[in-house]
């Protein structure tokens, strides 16, 4: 059996297009979804992921109020400028690229962004609401996560999904997600103090692989049919690469997708979704904007 590759970029291009299509129904009626993205420094990961959200923006006919700031600008000042951006009424998302220089507190400036403008899903309000299963900003990875199982018609009600991670970033968000009635699983968190986690897995309907190590997942820990979905970007060393390395997820890609029955792949599988689910969060804060309106 070979498992069937779940295209991310495809999927990703699909909600992307449906984003631009109610973008411009928006704009039609006098309101630009608009985003900040502010970048602190010049971490290259971080310059590469921003650079992706603004050619996203573009190709989305959204305004684009993007900010990038030295490596030594203060908390005070970074503060000051979230501030004057909450109270922007052209502007309905911010995202503040993470991670953050060591100097300023990564918590006091998710805290600071007003919930409305949240656009990340990682204010304490929106996680709040996500658990309790309220209105919010869901999480883009998470999310998207959700809607590749979605699009491939993958049965999730009475599955067992095992989500490998806890981070406040994909584990534990994608683990509620799952949980809820709409998606309704049975779910499972493994992490670093989990003992026996291959007679955890092996039991996996769906496997959600979130722990940021090559290698997590090998082979003899997943069940024949299994979903597997791969979150993990691992950078490791590849002279026959122009750049010294490549990217690998957390799973073992060449040996799972003989016996998974959906993977995803690294790169192309559930990156690509982020992007496009900070477009939807965008487009849903501009709404909510001219809703209340």
């Amino acid at each position: 059996m070979s498992a069937q590759i779940i295209d991310g970029k495809q999927i990703a291009l699909d909600v992307r297009a449906g984003v631009a299509e109610k973008v411009a129904a928006l704009k039609a009626k006098g309101i630009t979804p608009c985003l900040a993205v502010i970048l602190v420094g010049e971490n290259p990961a971080s310059v590469s992921y921003v650079t992706g959200k603004r050619k996203a923006l573009a190709e989305a006919g959204m305004a684009d109020k993007s900010v990038e700031l030295p490596e030594n600008t203060s908390e005070e000042d970074l503060l000051k400028l979230i501030d004057e951006l909450n109270r922007d009424d052209s502007v309905h998302g911010i995202l503040v690229q993470l991670p953050l220089p060591k100097h300023i507190d990564e918590d006091k400036i998710i805290m600071a962004i007003s919930p409305e403008k949240d656009v990340d899903g990682f204010h304490p309000v929106n996680v709040g609401n996500l658990v309790i299963g309220k209105k919010a900003f869901l999480p883009c990875t998470p999310h998207g996560i959700i809607v590749l199982l979605e699009r491939m018609g993958i049965e999730t009600s009475g599955k067992h999904a095992v989500v490998i991670g806890r981070s406040n970033i994909v584990g534990k968000p994608v683990s509620l997600l799952l949980a809820r009635k709409e998606t309704n699983c049975t779910v499972t968190i493994c992490h670093t103090g989990t003992k026996n986690m291959a007679e955890i897995t092996r039991q996996a309907d769906i496997l959600i692989a979130a722990s940021g190590h090559p290698h997590t997942v090998t082979a003899d820990m997943v069940k024949d049919g299994a979903v597997v979905i791969d979150v993990g970007v691992n950078r490791i060393p590849d002279s026959t690469k122009k750049s010294g390395f490549r990217l690998i997820g957390d799973c073992d890609f060449e040996d799972l997708k003989e016996k998974a029955s959906y993977i995803t792949p690294v790169p192309g599988g559930v990156g690509p979704m982020t992007i496009a689910m900070l477009m939807y969060n965008t487009l849903e804060a501009a709404e909510n904007k001219a809703n209340a309106q």
